[in-house]
């Protein structure tokens, strides 16, 4: 049987603690690595500051297989993710050669001047492979099982696209979901022996509400095709007996 891989998102930047920006990544990675069978058990948000950096970067290394993280690695002096994760690492970090000439080569022939804060975007920890940058040229990098990208969605994800044939999956997790015309306080008693009938099976249930009807979502996750399916006739026939009306919606809905 494949063996479970896992894997952690560290979103990086005071731009998100703040609630300017919203974070668009981490649905991205979390449904791309589960498609590739490596299933995301953590995410954090830290600070644009190295000790926090450092420490989470440590953490999440040690406890999975991958760590993504997101941010900060543009040519501000807020962004520290390089110079952080070098750090987390022990070791040195310097303009990487080729790099710099690219950025360098881009920026003059677009008017550009090649100043110290715009090759910020050319210093990698030494030893990292690079990722590449196919929107603005400027890389991510890999150093051992941390990936690092860029903050930018775009770019984010082009990078994860880039670099995701480097990544070792294993079982990928299954879903199916329930659409009921009941609220979670209707269904709370059975669904609760239901998933202890089927402990091998993750339950969650979900609010919803529309046109003035409410009901519950009830999603179903599991590695195992043949008990996805069983749980799932199971719980159907529960809501069918409570009147929910069940019928099948698409995960994600």
């Amino acid at each position: 049987m494949p063996d479970t891989v896992t894997a952690a998102v560290l979103i990086i930047g005071n731009e998100i603690l703040s609630g300017r920006t919203q974070d668009a990544n981490l649905a991205y990675l979390g449904k791309s690595l589960n498609e590739i069978g490596i299933q995301l058990k953590e995410a954090r948000v830290v600070s644009d500051d190295e000790a926090e950096i450092v420490d989470a970067v440590n953490a999440l290394r040690s406890r999975y297989d991958y760590v993504f993280t997101t941010g900060g690695i543009g040519p501000t002096h807020d962004d520290i993710t390089a110079d952080s994760v070098a750090k987390a690492f022990g070791v040195g970090i310097d303009y990487h050669p080729e790099v710099y000439e690219v950025l360098k080569a881009n920026f003059e022939s677009r008017g550009m001047e090649v100043n110290e804060a715009r090759m910020r975007m050319a210093r990698i920890p030494d030893g990292a492979k690079l990722i590449d940058n196919t929107v603005s040229l400027a890389p991510g990098f890999e150093i051992e099982n941390v990936f690092v990208l860029a903050g930018v969605p775009s770019i984010a994800r082009a990078m994860f696209d880039g670099a995701k044939n480097r990544l070792h999956g294993g079982v990928t997790v299954l879903s199916r979901s329930i659409r009921v015309h009941v609220g979670e306080g209707t269904v709370a008693a059975d669904l609760a022996e239901a998933q202890a009938e089927f402990p091998d099976v993750d339950m969650g249930s979900y609010p919803w509400s529309q046109n003035g009807k409410f009901g519950t979502s009830l999603v179903l996750r599991a590695t195992d095709r043949e008990r996805l399916d069983l749980a799932f006739d199971h719980v159907f026939k529960l809501a069918e007996a409570l009147g929910g009306k069940p019928h099948e919606e698409p995960v994600g809905d």
